[in-house]
């Protein structure tokens, strides 16, 4: 378990890649393989030129002749699955020049088209490709080495890690992705989130599914999965990134969208927010008092919403009159949606309680 953040505010911590981590430890193989002596830490190059080096917590010969060395993952506080996890490099060396790459323990496959890396391959994405290869490359010149090397990464446990992140529903099976693309993690950085966001959505389109669900969190998730019948392809989940998902819309190919989401946050995408996180975005009672009179609240309702404790508390007064708010939220957020997606895709937006029961649409 991670330390409970401080109290006091501090300069958040950056932290290094899967891809950073793959790179360090199999030019530590390969370095003890061609001879090299290493101490506890090694420094490697990540794309953008700055030089970094990573701690080295496990270094042996195995039976085969590999050479097999480990580090720990250190994502800084990014709130990262694979924070603490040993990720190790085993590595050979052949004959054949060039470098090929092998799923080891933890490690996935591709088994669908629309990844950067084509099916039947491991998962392991074009940058840390490039940073291995470039890495043992100018290490076979320093130590006039002619042939090749076969590197197998790994990660101890990651197959269970993978269970909490998209790669299943993606296609890639039996581990975790290795990943990166300038080998830094930066704190609470939501790029990775969103790169795998569209991924989900691209992976769909390539496979043929036209029709897809963009779910703020599982219990949407499960709602609309079994009110449309939905396979898992098709279910993508976004958290609050609506407005990332939706402005990548009209590169896929897809042509019906769903959006399914938990009250509180489709009354923030009938605003026109792009980020659904309360960082970024705020529901507004008074909106939603607003909405709630032009269907037929009373003033009596108004005033009460006005004053509610949150936006379910809302939502409860609206169902007490009977009043359809819920709907209401689900047409003003699918003409958001419209909008900030500026494509002719056909937009529906569902919402659904915290028991996966839907509460509305926009019908």
């Amino acid at each position: 378990m991670r330390e409970e953040s401080p109290e006091q505010a501090r300069p958040l911590r950056h932290g290094y890649t899967t891809g950073a981590c793959a790179t360090v430890t199999a030019l530590a193989a390969a370095s003890l393989l061609l001879g090299e002596s290493l101490e506890a830490k090694l420094e490697i190059t990540l794309p953008r030129g700055q030089r970094v080096a990573l701690p080295l917590t496990r270094q042996r010969l195995l039976d085969d002749g590999r050479i097999e060395v480990a580090t720990i993952k250190d994502a800084g506080d990014d709130p990262d699955v694979t924070h603490g996890a040993t990720l190790f490099s085993r590595v050979a060396l052949v004959a054949t020049p060039g470098v090929r790459f092998v799923a080891g323990e933890g490690v996935g496959r591709v088994t669908l088209p629309g990844l950067p890396i084509p099916p039947g391959e491991p998962a392991i994405n074009p940058v840390p490709r490039r940073m291995i290869s470039e890495h043992l490359e100018r290490l076979a010149r320093e130590k006039s080495y002619s042939g090749g090397f076969v590197v197998e990464i790994g990660v101890e446990n990651g197959a269970q890690l993978a269970t909490r992140t998209m790669n299943p529903r993606l296609g890639i099976v039996g581990g975790l992705s290795i990943l990166g693309t300038t080998g830094i993690v930066r704190p609470f950085s939501c790029s990775a989130y969103i790169a795998s966001i569209h991924q989900g959505m691209d992976v769909a389109a390539s496979n043929g599914y036209h029709h897809i669900a963009l779910c703020t969190g599982s219990n949407s998730e499960r709602g609309i999965k079994t009110l449309l019948g939905l396979e898992e392809i098709a279910l993508v989940e976004i958290g609050d990134f609506v407005g990332a998902a939706l402005k990548h819309l009209h590169k896929t190919g897809i042509r019906r969208l769903s959006i399914a989401g938990g009250f509180g946050k489709l009354s923030k995408l009938a605003e026109g927010h792009l980020d659904l996180h309360s960082r970024h975005s705020s529901i507004d009672l008074a909106s939603i008092a607003g909405r709630a009179r032009a269907i037929g609240g009373s003033d009596s309702l108004f005033q009460q919403i006005l004053a509610a404790n949150s936006s379910l508390h809302a939502l409860q007064l609206c169902q007490q009159a009977s009043l359809p708010i819920a709907d209401r939220i689900c047409a003003d957020a699918r003409h958001q949606a419209q909008r900030i997606s500026r494509s002719e895709v056909a937009i529906d937006v569902w919402a659904f309680d915290r028991e996966g029961q839907l509460l509305g649409s926009s019908g």
